[in-house]
C-alpha cells in the first residue's frame, strides 16, 4: 500500500487552516482540543510514545503521551496521533497494553522500524503539521537550500517550531531544502 503523501499535506494544511494557526510553533494540544481530543500526559515505559483511543460508548477521544518523554518529543507524538484520527478514522486498534485504565496500540517493531503504512502515514501527518511546507518556505526565503552541516541555523529552526533538530533536518531534506 503507498503512502497517501498528497491527501496527507491537503489534510495536515486544511486543518492548520481551520484551526486558524498561522506561524510556528504549532499549537498541538489546541489542535487536538479543536478535534474534540482530550491529552492525557503520564509517565510509563519508554517504549511507549503515545496512544488515540476512540471510545464511543463515553463519545470522548483520549490522545495519551508518555510524560517522561522530551516536550519536543511530545509535541511529535500528540501531532502523530491526531494523524491516526485524520487519517484513520474507521481504524480499528490492535489492543496489547493497559496504561491508566484505557486499553491503548503499542508501538511495536514494525510500527518503530518504518514499515507500518499507518504508522509512516501518522509519522508524515505530523511532520507535515508541525514543520508546514509555506511556513518553512517563508523561513527558508533567504537561507535556502540550508546546507547539511548549517547546525546553527537548524538548530534555530528546530526551537521555533519547537521540534527536535533530527525531525527538522528529516523535514527540510524530504522538502529537497537542504544540501549535503
Amino acid at each position: 500500500m503507498l503512502i497517501r503523501r498528497k491527501m496527507i499535506r491537503t489534510a495536515a494544511l486544511q486543518l492548520l487552516a481551520d484551526a486558524e494557526v498561522k506561524k510556528p510553533s504549532v499549537p498541538v494540544k489546541r489542535i487536538a482540543k479543536y478535534l474534540g481530543a482530550k491529552i492525557i500526559e503520564s509517565p510509563t515505559d519508554d517504549e511507549l510514545s503515545g496512544f488515540v483511543l476512540r471510545d464511543p460508548k463515553r463519545k470522548q477521544t483520549i490522545i495519551g503521551v508518555n510524560a517522561n518523554h522530551h516536550p519536543n518529543r511530545r509535541r511529535f507524538t500528540i501531532a502523530h496521533e491526531i494523524g491516526h484520527l485524520v487519517l484513520h478514522a474507521g481504524e480499528e486498534l490492535h489492543i496489547d497494553k493497559q496504561w491508566t485504565g484505557y486499553e491503548i496500540k503499542r508501538r511495536d517493531t514494525e510500527s518503530s522500524a518504518g514499515t507500518n503504512v499507518d504508522e509512516m502515514e501518522a509519522n508524515l501527518f505530523a511532520a507535515e503539521l508541525l514543520m508546514p511546507v509555506h511556513f518553512i518556505d517563508v523561513d527558508l526565503a533567504e537561507h535556502a537550500p540550508l546546507h547539511v552541516d548549517d547546525e546553527e541555523r537548524i538548530g534555530e529552526l528546530a526551537k521555533r517550531y519547537k521540534v527536535s533538530t533530527q525531525a527538522l533536518a528529516l523535514r527540510l531534506q524530504y522538502l529537497g531544502c537542504i544540501v549535503q
